[in-house]
C-alpha cells in the first residue's frame, strides 16, 4: 500500500510503514517524540523526512486517521 505519506511495501524493510520516499519507519518518530526529543532533533536526524510528512503523520495520529 502506498500513499503520498506512507509507504507499506514488502520489499522495504519487510512492509514495515515508513515515510514515503524513504526507508525511515514512522515508528521512529513515534519513539523519539515519546523519548521526549524535538520534532527538530528527529528531522536532523532523519534528513530524508520533511518537516511536512512528519507533522502529516502527527495530525493522522491525533484525528485517529492513522495510515489512510
Amino acid at each position: 500500500m502506498t500513499d503520498k505519506l506512507i509507504d507499506r511495501n514488502p520489499d522495504i524493510l519487510g512492509g514495515t510503514p515508513v515515510f514515503h520516499g524513504t526507508r525511515v519507519p514512522v515508528r521512529i518518530l513515534m519513539e523519539h517524540l515519546q523519548a521526549g526529543d524535538r520534532l527538530d532533533e528527529f528531522l536532523d536526524n532523519y534528513p530524508t523526512v520533511t518537516r511536512e510528512q512528519a507533522v502529516q503523520l502527527l495530525e493522522r495520529a491525533h484525528d485517529g486517521t492513522g495510515g489512510r
